[in-house]
């Protein structure tokens, strides 16, 4: 698609002597006759170049180049004046000018100028979208599938990222509510600042004001000099509260009002230090019922639940463990120089009738674990911790019937312990807890000696 160029002029026979020239380099043109309509024009449309003249009745070109960068900083602008002067020019540059080209002009001057605008444009645009995709695919591994509610999870996180409010995120512990909030804070604006996340459950009160606010000289024995806490040294960026729930109430007012006058101040200190940041909170609890029960304050909930998000355990998304699965067998295999590929077909098996009560969390660690064991391209029973792999005798048992009797089940369990302990019979016995004469009538009763 041609590029499109805005000239903006109140001579009419300048104004259509360009728009010739660049219409016939193949650009599509829009003339109009000043910076009023120039900024109509701009809100009904999308320009990759205006090109205006700087002296103009009513709004200057000057003001044309300063609203248009500041409310379309994508599209880039050529000032064109025969009034030039070095003041002119570096005050159009400061503004955010492409170039300032004084009159008279030669014609091939302004097809280079044009095609260099738009090609900085369309690099700038480039550069954009290749950090939207990077940024995606930092943010959203663990966030993958076609299940629903990861789907509506990723929709919200998309839509409220760029809006600055406080969120509240719930889920079980290792569902990956830290990842949740660093993919907000990665889609917001304040991205090219620091993200932190700090557990209110791993301080005492005293260290959590510590922590959070800071302290004055000599606030406290050993105060040797002043400290800024951890809430303003993320000035500009994006602190996660994990574990909200388990802050102390004498904290909970602490933070409440910094919450409402966006101000803290330090441990024995008395000034007012203005902070710029935005909040992220994070539970595994119940905050409704913490609140009716007295262990958190309904005014610091109420402030914190602009908006929530539920992240959903595993078990409720198991249509993405392969998925997962291969991610992290992907993650694990290049940090450990190794070509682990595949789950087998019994192995994840075991994965899908697990109930996984850590969550990714402990899906990570079972792969990690995996990868780690597997000397081929393929994670197979054994590389699971053994929990695990005593699923295979249940899941077993579950495909035969759902009602086997105390004797079927006896058999299927002794069969696969044997298969387990590689036939050893005294190992076997051992692990069944019973003498090998014992484990030797099982074997003749059920008809398993070799």
């Amino acid at each position: 698609m041609a590029a499109r160029i805005l000239i903006v002029d109140d001579e009419s026979i300048a104004r259509e002597n360009l728009g010739y020239v660049l219409r016939k380099e193949g650009f599509e043109t829009v003339c109009v006759d000043s910076g009023t309509k120039a900024l109509q024009e701009l809100e009904n449309r999308d320009f990759d170049l205006v090109m205006t003249d700087l002296r103009m009745q009513g709004m200057d070109g000057m003001e044309v180049v300063e609203q248009t960068r500041e409310k379309y900083p994508s599209t880039e602008v050529i000032v064109v004046t025969g009034y030039a002067t070095v003041t002119t020019a570096v005050e159009a540059m400061q503004k955010g000018a492409f170039y300032y080209l004084p009159k008279p002009y030669q014609i091939d001057e302004v097809r280079i100028l044009v095609h260099q605008a738009i090609e900085k444009r369309s690099l700038r645009q480039e550069v954009a979208e290749l950090k939207k995709q990077i940024q995606s695919q930092q943010t959203f591994p663990l966030l993958i599938g076609q299940n629903p509610k990861m789907i509506t999870l990723k929709n919200t996180i998309e839509q409220i990222s760029p809006a600055d409010c406080t969120v509240l995120i719930l889920g079980e512990t290792g569902t990956g509510k830290e990842l949740v909030a660093k993919t907000i804070h990665q889609l917001s604006n304040r991205s090219a600042k620091r993200f932190l996340a700090i557990n209110c459950g791993a301080f005492n009160e005293e260290l959590l004001a510590n922590e959070l606010f800071g302290h004055e000289k000599e606030a406290f024995t050993g105060a040797r000099g002043i400290r800024k806490g951890l809430l303003e040294s993320v000035q500009g960026g994006t602190i996660l509260l994990d574990e909200i729930g388990d802050m102390p109430l004498s904290m909970q007012v602490k933070l409440l009002r910094v919450l409402q006058e966006r101000t803290l101040i330090r441990v024995g200190g008395v000034e007012e230090i203005p902070i710029d940041i935005r909040i992220l909170a994070a539970t595994n609890k119940d905050l409704k019922t913490e609140v009716d029960t007295g262990k958190f304050r309904q005014d610091l909930f109420y402030r914190l639940n602009v908006i929530s998000l539920d992240v959903p355990p595993l078990i409720d998304r198991k249509d993405t463990l392969a998925l997962l699965c291969r991610h992290f067998m992907k993650r694990f295999s290049d940090a450990q120089a190794k070509d682990v590929t595949q789950l087998s077909d019994e192995a994840m098996d075991i994965l899908m009738n697990y109930g996984f009560p850590g969550n990714v969390r402990e899906l990570e660690n079972i792969i990690e674990r995996a990868v780690t064991l597997a000397t081929g391209s393929v994670i197979e029973i054994k590389h699971l911790p053994t929990d695990l792999q005593q699923l295979k005798f249940h899941i077993q048992c579950q495909r035969k019937s759902d009602f086997l009797t105390l004797e079927e089940n006896e058999k299927s369990y002794i069969a696969w312990i044997l298969d387990q302990a590689g036939n050893n019979k005294t190992k076997a016995a051992a692990i069944l807890g019973i003498d090998r004469v014992s484990l030797w009538r099982k074997l003749r009763r059920y008809n398993l000696e070799d």
